[in-house]
């Protein structure tokens, strides 16, 4: 009865959300209850309880297919035309964590110290042959082409007007040195080998790691290396699914996604090998989330008239608001504790 009760207090709450009758302030706090319910879960339990629930956890992905519910997630963020990443984005169209080196640091600003943080992680070079896994809207793809111009760099993207809006921008450079396929990463077949496959916030949403990296290796040459960066829980690793109200996330915006642990990749060695593992704290990505937050409110006007054309006049304030929950829920995860609960991992694997 308990729980009936709160369930429906947390539909009504969200159902207010989204018609815009809650303020932030309030909305804020009640992410950070909810925040803090699931990180007490991980307290509370003894370091054998923790290791015991993800070895269960590990072996349950070598069971599930590379990813599932592709298209759904491929939907839920990027049914809106680009139009509307070029309103709230930074101009990289970076969608993913940033790094703020210092407190004076715009949106743009961090966006090009992560892209350059990924290069020297990376230990990308001119004259490789790169691949990146889940490209985006291109900001990594085209920062390598345009950084190493020697280099060969191909993206991959489920995306057909992603292609066609990189390959725009490409042209519009002047650069010769890249090539965008559109594929689902489930049936992806790498055409050769290359020097460094690099891969940003796409791990996310795939299930089976043992089989996806076995793939990488298999797309890399001898010596060849894996960068990765995804977000991450410090110890507890998760899947998105829709089980009560409170799921709200992993109904309209990540499907199908895993919350990885910071050391889960750890547990996948098999064919590639750990070189060096870093954390970022998830203050960055908060204040990337902040930032997305402010532009998306201060181009309000032509933000309504996009979500008028995608979702229909009748359902454009509620999926504003959504957008706007999405970032602020996004935002307190990854400033909760300071960024110490929730933050981003990066990893360099080599090839065995």
């Amino acid at each position: 009865m308990l729980n009936y009760a709160y369930e429906n207090a947390v539909a009504l709450f969200i159902s207010a959300v989204e018609r815009g009758f809650v303020p932030d302030v309030a909305l804020r706090l009640g992410i950070r209850y909810l925040l803090s319910l699931r990180a007490k879960k991980a307290a509370s339990q003894t370091t054998s309880q923790l290791l015991d629930e993800k070895f269960q956890f590990v072996e349950s992905l070598k069971t599930l297919p590379v990813a599932i519910n592709t298209i759904e997630a491929n939907e839920q963020h990027y049914e809106l035309p680009t139009e509307y990443f070029l309103l709230c984005l930074g101009k990289n169209l970076k969608y993913s964590s940033c790094l703020y080196k210092s407190p004076q640091d715009t949106l743009e600003q961090a966006e090009e110290n992560m892209l350059a943080l990924y290069c020297q992680r990376g230990d990308l070079k001119d004259g490789q042959s790169i691949l990146e896994l889940g490209c985006g809207w291109g900001s990594m793809s085209l920062f390598m082409a345009a950084l190493f111009p020697k280099s060969q760099v191909t993206g991959v993207s489920n995306s057909r007007t992603q292609r066609e809006f990189i390959m725009g921008q490409a042209a519009k450079r002047g650069l010769t040195n890249l090539q965008i396929i559109t594929a689902n990463i489930v049936d992806f077949q790498a055409p050769t080998t290359y020097d460094r496959i690099v891969s940003i916030e796409m791990f996310e949403h795939m299930k089976n790691y043992k089989e996806l990296m076995r793939r990488c290796a298999s797309w890399l040459k001898p010596q060849g290396k894996l960068f990765v960066h995804i977000f991450v829980h410090k110890t507890l690793p998760y899947h998105f699914e829709v089980e009560s109200e409170s799921d709200w996330m992993s109904k309209h915006f990540f499907t199908g996604g895993t919350m990885p642990s910071l050391d889960l990749l750890l547990y996948f060695q098999d064919d590639l090998a750990l070189q060096k593992h870093w954390y970022v704290n998830g203050v960055n990505y908060s204040k990337t989330l902040e930032a997305w937050l402010v532009k998306h409110d201060v181009q309000g006007k032509k933000v309504n008239k996009l979500f008028e054309d995608t979702y229909g006049a009748s359902q454009a304030v509620v999926w504003n608001n959504r957008w706007r929950m999405f970032y602020i829920a996004c935002s307190e995860l990854f400033r909760y504790d300071g960024g110490e609960e929730w933050g981003v991992g990066h990893y360099l694997f080599q090839k065995k």
